[in-house]
C-alpha cells in the first residue's frame, strides 16, 4: 500500500514537472540588452562597419602587396626573389614619374588650398548675392566623371588651330600650341583638370570652417578700425588653420595618387613620359607588363612617400596637437 501511494505521488510530480512551462529567461535577455547598450560596447558597434571595411579593403590588400613585392609572379608560378624588385625601381622612368608627380602635387596643393579659401571667404561675405547658385555651380564638377572631364579638356585644348584654347591664345598673337605634346602644357592640363574637379569640394570645406567663426570677432575688429585684409589675416586665417591643414593633407595624398588625369589625356602613352606619374608607372609595369611583383614594389614605395610627406607636414604645422594646445 505504501509503495503504491509512493508510486502515485512520484507519477503526479513527474506529470506536474512535465506540464509546467519554464519561465522565459528574462534576466539573461535584460543582461544581454544592457550589455549591448552600455557605453563600452555602443561606440564599437557604430564604428564596426568602418573597421571591417578597413581590414578587408585596406589593411589586407596592403599586407598582400608588401608580400608580393618580394616575389616574381608569373601565371601559375610564384617565386621569392628578395629585394630584386626594389633594386629595379630606381631607374630613369621612375625618377621621371617621381618628378612629374611632385610638380603636380605642389601645383595642385597651391591652387586647391589658396583659391578655395579666397572663394569661400567671398561667398561667406555680404558682397556676393545668389550664394546658393554659386555654391552649387562650384560643386557640380566634382560629380562629373573623370572620363567626361578628360574628353572635354582634350577637345578644348586640341592641337588644331580651331580649338578654343588656341583661338584664345591667338588673340594675343601666339601661334597654336600642341597642348598634349609639350612638357609644360601637358602638366598644365593635368593640374587644370584636378583643379576644376575638386575646387568646389574644398570650397565647401572652407565654408564649413567659416561658419564656426564667431561674428563677434569681426564686430570687435570693425570697432577697432581693422580693414578687410587685417580681419582676414588676424581672424580668418588663424580660425581656419585646422581646415587648411586638413585640405592640404588630402591634397598631398591625392597629388601623389594621381592617375586618372594622366590616363584620360594620354591613355598611358604620353610622349616622352611627360604625363607619367608614380601610379601610372605602377599600372604600366604591374598591369600592362604583367609584372605584378614589381608593380607591388612600386606601390609600397608610393605608400611610403605619401606616409612620410604627410607625417612631416603634420609635424611641421602642428597637426597632431590638440585644439586647446
Amino acid at each position: 500500500m505504501i509503495n503504491k501511494v509512493r508510486h502515485d505521488v512520484e507519477g503526479f510530480e513527474f506529470e506536474r514537472r512535465k506540464n509546467r512551462k519554464e519561465p522565459p529567461p528574462v534576466k539573461k535577455r535584460k543582461r544581454a540588452k544592457s550589455f549591448l547598450n552600455s557605453k563600452q560596447v555602443v561606440p564599437y558597434v557604430f564604428v564596426s562597419p568602418f573597421i571591417i571595411s578597413f581590414l578587408i579593403l585596406t589593411l589586407y590588400p596592403t599586407i598582400q602587396a608588401f608580400v608580393m613585392s618580394f616575389q616574381r609572379i608569373l601565371p601559375g608560378q610564384v617565386t621569392f626573389i628578395g629585394f630584386q624588385n626594389y633594386e629595379r625601381i630606381f631607374n630613369p622612368a621612375f625618377f621621371k614619374a617621381l618628378a612629374n608627380t611632385t610638380i603636380y602635387t605642389v601645383a595642385t596643393v597651391a591652387i586647391l588650398v589658396l583659391v578655395p579659401m579666397i572663394l569661400a571667404t567671398l561667398l561667406d561675405s555680404k558682397l556676393v548675392r545668389f550664394k546658393t547658385i554659386f555654391r552649387s555651380a562650384l560643386f557640380i564638377p566634382s560629380l562629373t566623371s573623370v572620363v567626361v572631364a578628360g574628353i572635354i579638356f582634350r577637345l578644348f585644348f586640341a592641337e588644331s588651330g580651331g580649338s578654343i584654347a588656341n583661338q584664345i591664345v591667338g588673340v594675343f598673337g601666339i601661334d597654336p600650341i600642341s597642348w598634349q605634346y609639350t612638357g609644360w602644357s601637358g602638366m598644365l592640363l593635368m593640374v587644370l583638370i584636378a583643379s576644376w574637379r575638386w575646387m568646389g569640394v574644398n570650397v565647401l570645406y572652407f565654408l564649413a570652417g567659416l561658419q564656426n567663426i564667431s561674428k563677434e570677432l569681426y564686430e570687435s575688429a570693425d570697432i577697432d578700425g581693422a580693414n578687410v585684409f587685417q580681419k582676414f589675416r588676424y581672424i580668418t586665417l588663424p580660425s581656419l588653420k585646422p581646415i587648411i591643414i586638413f585640405v592640404t593633407t588630402i591634397s598631398i595624398i591625392g597629388g601623389f595618387r594621381v592617375f586618372e588625369e594622366s590616363y584620360v589625356l594620354w591613355q598611358g602613352n604620353s610622349p616622352g613620359n611627360i604625363g607619367l606619374t608614380l601610379v601610372g608607372y605602377l599600372y604600366e609595369q604591374g598591369i600592362q607588363q604583367n609584372d605584378m611583383g614589381f608593380g607591388a614594389a612600386i606601390g609600397v614605395i608610393v605608400l611610403l612617400i605619401i606616409f612620410i610627406v604627410s607625417i612631416l607636414y603634420l609635424l611641421i604645422t602642428g597637426g597632431f596637437k590638440r585644439g586647446d594646445e
